[in-house]
C-alpha cells in the first residue's frame, strides 16, 4: 500500500470513534486497487491514482467520505446523500452508516476507471456578471464635472465598483457628502479609489 505519514497522523489526531471507521475505509480503498497513493489536501487525507479519486474527513461528531468526480459516477445502489455533510455518503457516525463494503469498492473503482479514462468533471457554468448599479447621487455629481465623468467612464468596472461600494457604506448623509466630493476631486484627476495603494 502506498501509505502516508501525514494521513497516519490525521486518522490517529481524529476523535476515538473516527479512527476505525477511517482506518476501514483507508483499507477499502487500497484494496479496491493497490495503486492509489495517499495524499493530504486541504488538511485531509485524499486517495490518488491518476488524479484525485476519492477523500475521507473527520469531525467532532461525524465523518465524511466523498468522490472527486461523484457526480460522474453512476449511483446504482442510491448509496449517495445530499445533505449539509461534506462528501457523498452522508454523515458517517458509525459502521453501520457505512454502504456494504464490496459496494464501496465498487464504486471507488468505478471513480478510478473515469481517471484511467480521462474524463474530466464538466465546467462549472461561469456566473453572470451582475450589472453595476451606479446610485442616481453619483451621477448627478459626476454630470457636474465632465472630465471626472469622462474618466470615469472610461474605468474598469471594478475600478467604478469600488468607488461606489465606498459611497454607500457611508454610515451618514454627512460622510457619504465628504467621500462623494473626494470621489469627484479623485477621479477629475484619473485616480481609482485605491490609487494610494498603486505602484
Amino acid at each position: 500500500m502506498h501509505t502516508s505519514v501525514q494521513v497516519d497522523q490525521y486518522i490517529i489526531k481524529s476523535a476515538p470513534f473516527a479512527i476505525p471507521i477511517l482506518e476501514h475505509l483507508r483499507m477499502l480503498v487500497h484494496h479496491a486497487d493497490a495503486r492509489i497513493e495517499e495524499k493530504t489536501k486541504w488538511g485531509m487525507p485524499f486517495f490518488d491514482f491518476k488524479g484525485s479519486v476519492c477523500h475521507m474527513a473527520a469531525f467532532k461528531h461525524h465523518c465524511a467520505f466523498g468522490f472527486w468526480k461523484g457526480s460522474l459516477i453512476e449511483d446504482e445502489f442510491n448509496i449517495f446523500e445530499t445533505s449539509s455533510a461534506m462528501g457523498m455518503l452522508g454523515k458517517i457516525k458509525s459502521f453501520a452508516d457505512l454502504p456494504a463494503d464490496e459496494i464501496l469498492i465498487a464504486y471507488i473503482q468505478q471513480a478510478i476507471q473515469l481517471n484511467e479514462d480521462g474524463i474530466k468533471l464538466p465546467a462549472k457554468p461561469k456566473a453572470n456578471p451582475q450589472e453595476l448599479i451606479i446610485p442616481q447621487y453619483f451621477i448627478d455629481a459626476l454630470q457636474k464635472d465632465f472630465i471626472a465623468m469622462d474618466v470615469f467612464q472610461n474605468f474598469s468596472v471594478s475600478k467604478k465598483k469600488d468607488y461606489v461600494i465606498w459611497l454607500e457604506e457611508a454610515k451618514t448623509e454627512t460622510t457619504r457628502q465628504k467621500r462623494l466630493e473626494t470621489s469627484i476631486e479623485w477621479i477629475s484627476e484619473g485616480k481609482s479609489r485605491m490609487w494610494k495603494y498603486e505602484k
